[in-house]
C-alpha cells in the first residue's frame, strides 16, 4: 500500500469522479485508476463501485476511508511538526569543554548566544578531551571545544583561536621584569603543572622538549586556580595559556618567547553528522561554517 494510492482514493472521494481526481492530483487518468485497482486488489476487495459517469463507495470503501484520511492527517501533521523542528530557533544544544577552556571563554559566548536566541536551551558537558571525544562519538554532545589537533578521521575540526603561552613567576622573580623570556631561561625552576589528562599539561611539556628542557615537577592540579595560589606563594613556576592569566593572582606572567608557545582551541564535531538550525546558530557565532 502506497501514501499516492491512499491520497487518490480520497480525491476520487472528494471530486466525485475519476476524472476529476486525475486532474486534481496532476496525473493522467488511466495511471490513477491502475492505482486505485491495485490497492483494490492488495486490500482483496473493491473500494468504488462503477456506475457509468459517476462512482460510489462501496460498503468495504465507506470503511477504509476514515481510516485513509486518518493517516494523511497524521502525514501531514508530521511533516508540519518536522518542518517546525528545522526551521526553529529553539531547541536542545548540548556543548562539550575542557576544563581549561570552559571558565574562560565560554561564559561571554554563552551570554550573547543567549540573548541573540532566547528560546536555545543550552546544556555544558565540562570534561576532558578523550571522554568529550567519546561523547561526541554516542551523539550524546553536539560540539565540543577542544586544544587542536586531535586524533580521528571520524571528527571535523575548526580552529577558533590561538593564544600564546605565559610563564606564571612569583612576583619578586628574578625574572619576573623581563618583557619575555625563553622556557630555557627557566630550566633550574621547579615547576607546576597540570595533572595527567589535562590537554594543556601536553602543550606545555610539547614546548619544553622544543626547548629541551625538561622539567622537574614539584606539584600537579586539575585547576589553574591551584597552580597560580602556588606559584604566588613561591613554590614555582608555571605554564599558563593567555585565557588564564589573572592579573588578581599575585603572580608576575611573561610570554613566553619560545617558537610555537601557543595552543590552538578548536569546535570539534562528529564528521557527516546533521544539525538544526539552532546549532548551525551556534557554529556561526563561534566562525564555524
Amino acid at each position: 500500500m502506497e501514501l499516492h494510492q491512499l491520497r487518490y482514493f480520497c480525491a476520487i472521494v472528494d471530486t466525485g469522479s475519476f476524472s476529476r481526481a486525475a486532474r486534481q492530483s496532476n496525473v493522467s487518468q488511466p495511471s490513477l485508476s491502475q492505482q486505485i485497482r491495485k490497492l483494490e486488489d492488495e486490500l482483496g476487495a473493491r473500494l468504488f463501485d462503477r456506475l457509468g459517469r459517476s462512482v460510489r463507495l462501496t460498503e468495504i470503501g465507506q470503511t477504509f476511508l476514515p481510516r485513509a484520511r486518518a493517516v494523511l492527517r497524521e502525514l501531514k501533521a508530521a511533516r508540519g511538526d518536522l518542518e517546525q523542528q528545522r526551521d526553529s530557533l529553539g531547541g536542545i544544544l548540548t556543548i562539550g569543554v575542557i576544563p581549561t577552556v570552559a571558565p574562560y571563554f565560554l561564559p561571554p559566548v554563552l551570554t550573547q548566544f543567549s540573548r541573540q536566541y532566547p528560546q536555545a536551551q543550552v546544556s555544558v558537558v565540562e570534561e576532558i578531551t578523550p571522554v568529550l571525544l567519546e561523547r561526541l562519538r554516542a551523539a550524546t554532545i553536539d560540539l565540543a571545544l577542544l586544544a587542536l589537533p586531535i586524533r580521528g578521521n571520524e571528527f571535523e575540526a575548526c580552529p577558533v583561536l590561538t593564544e600564546p603561552m605565559f610563564a606564571a613567576l612569583p612576583k619578586k622573580h628574578r625574572l619576573a621584569k623581563l618583557p619575555s623570556l625563553s622556557l630555557k631561561d627557566l630550566r633550574t625552576e621547579p615547576f607546576l603543572l597540570l595533572r595527567d589528562g589535562h590537554c594543556f599539561r601536553d602543550n606545555a611539556l610539547a614546548a619544553c622538549d622544543r626547548a629541551r628542557l625538561h622539567p622537574q615537577i614539584v606539584f600537579e592540579s586539575g585547576q589553574f586556580s591551584s597552580l597560580l595560589s602556588m606559584v604566588a606563594a613561591g613554590m614555582g613556576v608555571s605554564i599558563v595559556p593567555e585565557m588564564a592569566v589573572d592579573k588578581n593572582s599575585h603572580c608576575r606572567y611573561t610570554r613566553l618567547a619560545d617558537e610555537h608557545a601557543d595552543r590552538t582551541i578548536g569546535a570539534v564535531r562528529l564528521r557527516g553528522r546533521s544539525f538544526s538550525r539552532i546549532h548551525k546558530a551556534f557554529f556561526s557565532l563561534l566562525g564555524v561554517q
